[in-house]
């Protein structure tokens, strides 16, 4: 019997095989992280990020868990936006937990300056069987991580598990245009680009050649829609930021 192939970038490889690899992607690039945002997204990733809180709207009181969260992007949005709410109408800190299966990761996101003041715990931990109780968060968020993840379907179900009833999610991912002229206009810039950038800024091409191809392999949003909804989420729904070059995916756990 032929061994369960799993996409790595362009490339089909052993299933067995792809989480280490991405750890290894992540190892290289975790002290450049941030920087390899700014360059898929020409910067317009922390626009994303921000449209994606005011979307997520959080509360004061509120957990998040952050999955693939490495640098605290969201987790820390999330608890600024929350503190707002709080200034109005009163009511506990919000918090968040980091959760990333890479060390590396976790230890590069560490910023005493601008975790200052936050509830924030950071966790080693995998999407896939997430080290948290049944209906333990308010909401789950994660960036331009889920395509990384070798079983989706089932860090989906995970993560509908560890959701109160009432909680949400919100996947934002780099996804495919549906416009075929901007299609082949941004898969020119990253495809042949991006590559160029990383081993310039941080003399590292095969991490973001994997990073780039990665996005061409993940569903697009009307099938991640229908995964997500498959995981038993309702209300799902997706709105395309930057005509498509992004999308943010969402459902609701009832």
């Amino acid at each position: 019997m032929s061994e369960k192939t799993i996409d790595f970038g362009f490339d089909d490889i052993p299933e067995a095989e792809k989480a280490g690899r991405v750890r290894g992607v992540f190892d290289a690039v975790a002290g450049n992280y941030d920087l390899m945002n700014d360059a898929m997204s020409m910067g317009v990733h922390r626009i994303w990020k921000n449209l994606t809180m005011t979307k997520l709207n959080p509360q004061p009181g509120e957990l998040l868990i952050d999955v693939a969260g490495g640098t605290g992007d969201l987790a820390r949005r999330f608890i600024s936006k929350a503190a707002q709410v709080r200034e109005r109408r009163g009511g506990e800190p919000a918090r968040a937990i980091i959760c990333d299966i890479n060390a590396e990761m976790l230890l590069a996101g560490i910023d005493a300056r601008k975790d200052h003041g936050m509830d924030l715990t950071r966790i080693c931990g995998n999407a896939q069987c997430l080290p948290f109780r049944d209906n333990y968060a308010d909401a789950i968020t994660i960036s331009f991580g889920i395509r990384n993840v070798t079983d989706r379907d089932m860090a989906l179900r995970d993560f509908r598990r560890v959701l109160k009833p009432g909680g949400r999610l919100f996947v934002l991912e780099f996804s495919t245009p549906p416009d075929a002229f901007l299609r082949q206009i941004y898969d020119a810039y990253s495809l042949n680009v991006i590559p160029q950038i990383g081993k310039v800024l941080v003399g590292d091409s095969e991490s973001y050649k994997y990073l780039v191809e990665s996005i061409r392999r993940f569903p697009r949003q009307d099938e991640f829609a229908k995964m997500i909804e498959k995981a038993g989420f309702s209300r799902v729904g997706y709105h395309d930021f930057t005509g498509g070059v992004a999308a943010l995916h969402w459902g609701w756990k009832v």
